[in-house]
């Protein structure tokens, strides 16, 4: 039997991200490919009898109000009030995370978060909307919510919400936060920011090298990061996920993947890190929790 009181809540990888302009509000036009791997922060849910939210799990640098977690329920529980659905008579909920997904990484976790209690609050709840109904809700709390919800790999245009299904190589990866903090919207709003590149087919850009638009400015902002580039890539694919500063590197085998990892301990000399190995998946842990 599943326990729908514990629901995953997956990272993702951008495989490639290219910003093709800026618009008139300031976001950027994207295009990237979005895939989840199989490394998971996991919600825990829990009726209370007082009709409130509450995240038990505190962090240090996020108010409780603030956090995405409780904005997210709170969002859809107006939205519920507001269509006049039929809510269960206790719907108050005791939230607690057993955060693994680090912030600010380029991993999607505040974002994933978010869609994960989305997700499991509706089925909780018993709010039967529609996935297209729980991402125009996510929208509002971020680009990057909307993936999550979807629950599949995607070729990801506009703001990263025009999404399209697609299946690329569920390869292994290990994955290497170093202990470096950058902010998205630092790198968004850098002069030095590539905005032109040229907007492509996805069949096109499925044949060419994958990069990163964000990668340049990273590495010059962050020369710890440049090396630790530099130096895995002449092992195999490494690059940047999102704006950062979680690097990952695309391995044939989770033994490869296990080898370089000892490797990296043996010849890392720049900036103190962590790893984790793991495996991309097109359909996301949470999407697999509802259907089996």
């Amino acid at each position: 039997m599943l326990d729908f009181a514990c629901w995953p809540s997956p990272a993702k990888l951008n495989l490639f991200l290219y910003i093709t302009g800026q618009r008139a509000d300031g976001y950027h036009n994207l295009q990237t490919l979005f895939q989840f791997i199989d490394y998971c922060d996991y919600l825990y849910f829990k009726p209370r009898l007082d009709n409130k939210i509450c995240l038990l799990t505190e962090f240090t640098d996020v108010k409780h109000d603030d956090n995405l977690i409780v904005k997210s329920a709170n969002l859809l529980l107006d939205y519920a009030k507001q269509q006049q659905l039929a809510l269960p008579n206790i719907y108050g909920m005791d939230i607690t995370i057993n955060k693994k997904l680090p912030m600010g990484g380029g991993l999607g976790g505040g974002s994933s978060n978010a869609a994960t209690t989305l997700v499991a609050l509706n089925h909780l709840w018993q709010l039967a909307l529609s996935t297209d109904q729980l991402m125009a809700i996510g929208s509002r709390l971020g680009a990057d919510v909307a993936v999550f919800i979807f629950g599949h790999s995607a070729f990801a245009q506009g703001i990263g919400d025009q999404l399209q299904a697609v299946k690329p190589a569920e390869n292994w990866y290990l994955v290497i936060r170093p202990a470096v903090a950058i902010s998205t919207k630092f790198i968004f709003t850098h002069s030095e920011l590539k905005r032109d590149t040229v907007k492509r087919e996805l069949k096109q850009l499925l044949t060419l090298p994958f990069s990163n638009d964000c990668e340049p400015v990273v590495c010059k902002l962050y020369p710890p990061i440049e090396s630790l580039i530099q130096l895995l890539s002449t092992k195999c694919p490494t690059r940047l996920t999102g704006t950062g500063s979680c690097i990952f590197c695309q391995c044939d085998s989770k033994e490869q993947a296990e080898h370089l990892q000892h490797w990296l301990t043996q010849n890392n000399t720049t900036v103190k890190l962590d790893t984790f190995i793991a495996k991309g998946t097109n359909q996301s842990p949470l999407t697999q929790k509802l259907i089996f």
